[in-house]
């Protein structure tokens, strides 16, 4: 049944995904002016605060879990969001109440303009937190300039501690840069940075250990992500998909207690311990109820919404992104296009859904 909105005494007919315009008999809407006045809620009641926003494709890693093969560009791909576009975008969101945005990519950093869009998104009303997820390779040198365009937390990946078992995962001789542009972003003022690793079952899984006594002492979450399917990864998989179930009972018998979510978190489970400075996050996608709390949508580095990681091509916006005088029939389709959005993925089912690789859509 679509839900219909209105606005100024024309109605906007929403047909999951398409927006279609149509004068105004008489019959129950749900007026435009009260949806960009409340935060986006889907059908099973989940309220929608976060926005990950993919501003490139590229990546420089070639890490065995994701792009082994190193970044492959499409032929006649469209083009990147542009700076007008990206913040046309991001104005809707927050109209319709988001209140943090994940800079992704590929690798985000890798956009000449990144400074301006994290400035650009730093101007937006009612945008709290701009947090980042880079693989460090630019870290060292512009970790300073990135706090002062706005980035108020980073995310950075380090999938071992040996440099040797880093290298053999990401195709990057860059351990020691990355480790140190960690230790410059304490030195400029971040109080927390999170830490990525995916670990796998006998490639570095064995370090579980090394990661645990590393943030001993500093003020880190380290977030082990289990290992998902993807399309072009499924022998991968089967051969080294280690379950986040078996850490976390790990963590639970050392004493480790799993601490409240605030509502911009991610999907993380986070774990104290009163003799660490540091927590450890675990996101694993195949617990039962993963999905149950979600509060993210994605978008594309060429205008997709993408309702969920693992789902379908995305509803494209990029047509009304065009100019300000757009962002009500934009924020119309996004709020009908959630309407559409699923209880929960089916990665319990190996359906990953046209998801080839993350890189695509940061993750």
């Amino acid at each position: 049944m679509p839900v219909t909105l209105s606005y100024s005494g024309i109605i906007l007919e929403t047909v999951y995904p398409i927006v279609v315009l149509q004068r105004c008999p008489m019959q129950k809407t749900i007026p435009i002016k009260n949806v960009g006045m409340s935060n986006l809620v889907d059908n099973f009641q989940r309220e929608y605060y976060y926005l990950r926003l993919s501003i490139t494709d590229i990546c420089n890693f070639r890490c065995n879990y994701c792009l082994p093969n190193g970044y492959q560009p499409e032929k006649n791909k469209p083009s990147f969001l542009t700076l007008s576009e990206i913040e046309n975008l991001i104005a809707a969101f927050a109209t319709l109440g988001a209140e943090k945005v994940r800079i992704t990519g590929g690798e985000p950093t890798l956009r000449k303009d990144f400074l301006s869009i994290v400035e650009s998104i730093n101007q937006v009303e009612n945008i709290k937190q701009i947090a980042l997820t880079t693989n460090g390779y630019r870290m060292l040198k512009d970790v300073d300039d990135w706090k002062k365009a706005g980035i108020t937390s980073i995310n950075v990946s380090v999938d071992s501690l040996d440099p040797r078992m880093f290298y053999s995962i990401t195709g990057v001789n860059k351990f020691d840069e990355i480790m140190r542009g960690i230790d410059r972003a304490f030195d400029i003022g971040y109080q927390k940075i999170k830490v990525n690793s995916v670990l796998m079952k006998s490639i570095n899984d064995h370090e579980f250990n090394q990661f645990l006594l590393w943030i001993k002492n500093k003020p880190i979450q380290m977030r082990f992500i289990e290992l998902m399917q993807t399309g072009e990864m499924d022998n991968f998989f089967n051969k080294y998909h280690l379950s986040g179930k078996v850490l976390e009972e790990k963590l639970l018998r050392s004493g480790w207690k799993l601490l409240p979510k605030s509502y911009l978190d991610g999907p993380a489970k986070v774990f104290k311990h009163p003799d660490y400075q540091g927590e450890i996050g675990l996101i694993m996608p195949y617990e039962k109820n993963f999905c149950a709390s979600c509060n993210r949508l994605r978008v594309s580095s060429n205008g997709k919404l993408h309702l969920c990681l693992f789902g379908e091509e995305g509803i494209d916006l990029r047509d009304l992104l065009q100019s300000h005088e757009q962002s009500t029939l934009l924020q119309a389709r996004i709020f009908s296009a959630l309407q559409g959005k699923r209880e929960h993925h089916f990665l319990h089912n190996g359906d990953s859904g046209i998801r080839q690789h993350l890189a695509s859509i940061g993750g």
